[in-house]
């Protein structure tokens, strides 16, 4: 009971802080409009009768969620759904789910926003993707009696032994928690060694895994591969963060040594640094894929500075590296590139990704890249061998083939839950 009162104390103090981050206007991100109240609790009626309430953090956790979404749509096509974001990138991945979901922004971790939120909503259930666990949400939650599921839940040896140290405020957090999905059996054995009952434990594997990556993606990067050039070398830099563009230049600047014609499509990260990135790429001759323009032999750099289009970009390249891993960030998801074929390289600082990274590299599926120099080298030898290219690729989309199957698991398991809770 103190360390919530201490916890809700503080979260009041930096209220401040916490709407001047998300709502301080930035170049190149769309703000929130009218609806930045709904993250203080003042949520629209849904016109829904006791929905089913999804959260998804952002756009990657939304992308995840999105095939999880349309099974269960199929299998109860009656079943209102609740879909929150907290992003804006986020909402504009789910309004791709149409008529599927109702999108609402997901209220901040203040009792009087979740309790406002719940009166208003009043779901039938709670389910999270990945595990984001806010205090207030879930004690709300426990209070009404709504069951609280966790999809794709990982726990890692460091945050398990941070937790360990704190072992009654963990007890506290995961009391409300009804089932626990995990990614991994070394997952659920951490949250069991946290004391989490077996019986709240399941391991269904990362819905990640069952990405659907159709025939669509193919043909349109194959159409964009041809307007790029069909014999250049072209490789990827994706998900990039400020400070890692310069470095992939730098990398670029080896690749050109090597293989004069090449292209790199660079995909920054967040939209609001896309003009900024166009400045740093100018001397190499930069074309943004908002501006339509003609690709010329000259132009070395094409800027990806659109949203949602990553996997199509992905699919025109030879060689992928994906960032946030250059940098400490913690790396991205390198699922994407891996279920297209293409060899992946990341940087040493891929620690959010590290399950999916290491059984990548085990089988050959991925490379790490120490620093831009070592980037530089491996994208102009792969450029170079297609042998390997092509066996690299094949190797990651092995992986990929591996571990599907979560996606039937994962709904097993919910749909379940829905009767029996």
């Amino acid at each position: 009971m103190l360390s919530r009162l201490l916890y809700n104390l503080l979260i009041h103090l930096g209220l401040p802080l916490v709407l001047l981050a998300l709502y301080k206007p930035k170049k190149g991100k769309p703000g929130f409009g009218v609806r930045w109240a709904e993250h203080l609790g003042r949520t629209p009626a849904t016109g829904q009768d006791a929905p089913l309430w999804i959260h998804a953090v952002s756009v990657g956790e939304t992308l995840a969620i999105t095939p999880l979404i349309r099974a269960l749509k199929a299998e109860r096509p009656d079943l209102p759904i609740l879909l929150t974001t907290t992003t804006r990138t986020g909402a504009e991945q789910a309004a791709r789910l149409g008529d599927l979901v109702v999108h609402r922004y997901a209220p901040l971790d203040y009792p009087w926003a979740v309790a406002a939120f719940l009166k208003r909503i009043k779901p039938r259930a709670l389910w999270v993707m990945e595990t984001e666990l806010w205090p207030n949400w879930l004690v709300a939650c426990e209070t009404r009696h709504l069951p609280v599921t966790i999809i794709n839940a990982r726990l890692s040896e460091r945050s398990c032994r941070r937790y360990a140290r704190f072992q009654g405020a963990f007890d506290a957090l995961s009391r409300p928690l009804t089932h626990l999905l995990c990614q991994h059996q070394d997952d659920a054995d951490r949250f069991a060694r946290l004391g989490i009952d077996r019986a709240r434990l399941a391991v269904t594997g990362s819905i990640k895994f069952d990405l659907q990556l159709g025939d669509e993606v193919q043909a349109r990067g194959r159409a964009l591969r041809q307007r790029l050039g069909q014999e250049r070398p072209v490789w990827i830099a994706a998900s990039t963060h400020q400070g890692e563009d310069e470095q992939v230049l730098v990398a670029f600047d080896g690749v050109l040594q090597h293989h004069p014609q090449a292209l790199l499509i660079l995909v920054p990260r967040h939209p609001e640094r896309f003009d900024r990135v166009a400045e740093l790429c100018a001397p190499y001759g930069c074309v943004r894929r908002t501006g339509d323009a003609p690709i010329r032999e000259t132009d070395k750099v094409y800027l990806g500075d659109t949203m949602g289009e990553l996997p199509l970009m992905l699919a025109a390249a030879d060689v992928a590296f994906v960032g946030g891993s250059l940098v400490k960030v913690g790396g991205h998801n390198l699922l994407e590139p891996a279920a297209l074929g293409k060899p992946c390289l990341i940087g040493p600082a891929y620690f959010n990704f590290s399950d999916i990274t290491r059984q990548l590299v085990a089988q050959g599926g991925a490379a790490l890249v120490d620093d831009a120099a070592a980037l530089g080298e491996k994208v102009s030898a792969l450029l170079a061998d297609g042998s390997e290219r092509r066996q690299m690729g094949e190797q990651a989309h092995a992986v990929v083939l591996r571990n599907q199957g979560a996606l039937a698991r994962t709904l097993s398991h919910c749909l379940a839950s829905l009767e029996n809770d």
